[in-house]
This record gives C-alpha cells, sequence and structure tokens, in this order.
C-alpha cells in the first residue's frame, strides 16, 4: 500500500480523470452525492448494495437449486454499483495526490469486479450456470481487494473523515485571549492560535468576532487564506467548502461536516477572548 501510494507515474491518468469528473453537469447533485445532507460520506453507504448483493450471491452459489435468487442479488449488485461509484468518484476528485493513486487502483478493481459480474450475469441468463458462477467468485475477489484499498484510503489515509474533530480536546477549558481588537482588521480573515489549534479570525462592524478552528473539515485547508462571502461566509481556498461565520454550519462541499466554532468576547479592555462553546 505505501508503495502504491508513491506511484507519481499514476498522477497523469489521475489528472485526467479528475477534469473529467469535475466537469460532469452535476449542479446540486454533487453535494448530495458527497452526503453533505447526510453529514458523512454517502459512498461507504452505497458501496454495501453491491458487496452485500454480490456476497449474499456467493454463499447461494455454493447451494443447489437456489440459481434464480443467486442470479437476481447478482443484477441487483450491478444495479447498485453505479451510484456508488458515482458518489465515490466526486469524493476522488478533491483528494490530494498520493490518495487519489490509490483511488485510481481502488477504482479499477471495482470497475473489474463489475464486468466480471456483468459477464456472470450473462452467462446464468445463456443457462451456463458453472460459468456464471466462476465470473462471480472471481468478481468477489476482485470487489474484496477493492474493498481493502478504500480501507486503505479511509483508515490510513484520512479520505472522506472530519479533519476537524479533535478541535475540542486539544483546548483547554476556559477564555483564551487572542489580542487586541484593533488587531483584527475588519472584515478580514486573520490566523491566531488557541493553544495547539489555529484559529480563523473575522471581526465584524461593531466589534462582533466570529472564530472558527482554521483548519478545514475536509482535507485541513487553511481557512484563513480563503475568501470571505458577502453572506458571512468563508470559502476554503483548497476546494471551495463553504461554511458561515456564525456557526460553522458547512453550506457547500466537499466538505461534509460543519466548522469547529468558538464564543467570543471582547473584554472592557478591548481585548478578545475566545473560548469552547457550553453545552
Amino acid at each position: 500500500m505505501d508503495a502504491l501510494e508513491g506511484q507519481d507515474r499514476l498522477d497523469g491518468l489521475a489528472d485526467s480523470l479528475r477534469r473529467a469528473v469535475r466537469a460532469l453537469p452535476l449542479g446540486a447533485g454533487r453535494d448530495v452525492l458527497r452526503g453533505l445532507w447526510l453529514g458523512h460520506p454517502l459512498h461507504p453507504a452505497l458501496v454495501q448494495v453491491p458487496i452485500g448483493a454480490w456476497t449474499s450471491a456467493a454463499v447461494l452459489d455454493l447451494f443447489p437449486g437456489e440459481s434464480r435468487a443467486a442470479r437476481r442479488l447478482v443484477a441487483l449488485g450491478l444495479a447498485g454499483a453505479g451510484p456508488a461509484a458515482l458518489a465515490g468518484w466526486v469524493d476522488w476528485a478533491e483528494l490530494r495526490p498520493r490518495q487519489a493513486r490509490v483511488g485510481v487502483v481502488h477504482a479499477a478493481a471495482n470497475i473489474t469486479a463489475v464486468a466480471a459480474y456483468a459477464g456472470s450475469l450473462a452467462a446464468r441468463m445463456r443457462d451456463r450456470p458453472a460459468l456464471g458462477r466462476a465470473l462471480g467468485f472471481a468478481g468477489l475477489t476482485v470487489a474484496t481487494v477493492g474493498g481493502i484499498l478504500g480501507g486503505h484510503l479511509a483508515y490510513r489515509q484520512a479520505a472522506g473523515v472530519n479533519h476537524a474533530e479533535a478541535v475540542p480536546l486539544l483546548v483547554e477549558p476556559g477564555w483564551h485571549r487572542l489580542g487586541d481588537v484593533a488587531e483584527f482588521p475588519v472584515g478580514e480573515p486573520s490566523r491566531r492560535m488557541v493553544d495547539e489549534v489555529p484559529v480563523l479570525v473575522v471581526r465584524e462592524p461593531g466589534d462582533v468576532v466570529h472564530v472558527l478552528a482554521d483548519r478545514c473539515s475536509h482535507l485541513s485547508g487553511p481557512l484563513s487564506e480563503g475568501k470571505l462571502t458577502d453572506d458571512g461566509c468563508i470559502e476554503c481556498p483548497w476546494h471551495g467548502s463553504l461554511f458561515r461565520l456564525a456557526d460553522g454550519e458547512n453550506l457547500r462541499g466537499p466538505a461534509n461536516a460543519p466548522q469547529p466554532t468558538f464564543d467570543s468576547r471582547v473584554t472592557a479592555e478591548g481585548q478578545v477572548e475566545v473560548r469552547l462553546p457550553q453545552d
């Protein structure tokens, strides 16, 4: 797996595929496929349909008299593979190069599995059950390899996880001073540190101060280098995720987790202080 991450020869193919995926006319459906409405990636949930159906078909293939049920499960898995693949490609298009390399091979394994199962279904419908079962077992083997690669992407390379989840664990309770309110220009993003956590600070007219964790929950992009919008949001400079300053709610992907926020106040001495939100 580590060697695969370093295969920069895959970068040319990955770049071409990335442009193709980003050019798909998906509109608002892109964030639906990313799982913005769900709060976490949709792809892992969708893959349960093909994997579950094909695994069940393999079990039924071990018993006589179950060929009809197995054929239907193979067909169900093929029907579910399309939406799962589309959601996976949309997520993949925003990954870092080392992640994208593993993702390309992950996708190649899954495409091979789909081809094997398509052949399996065709053989079963032509009354060639032995060939259908053989292609089914081959497809399940390749799909398992693809699943292992997907697990490496998620658990080793942290693709699709919330990169801001640890923020509340790294900040001590109580108020923390960020500096004099005059140090923060009105309407411009600034970056400060609270304990070990970098934070984004935005001062609005009337000394209203919004403070969010600076590292984007998607892939840790620096929000303090992003663009403020007229409707009170910050856009991540890396992949365009959009977060509302008032509460950290993510309004546009690829991020699908909200951004951690801090309570803030300006003291009588003109000092900006922040703390973790109180329950």
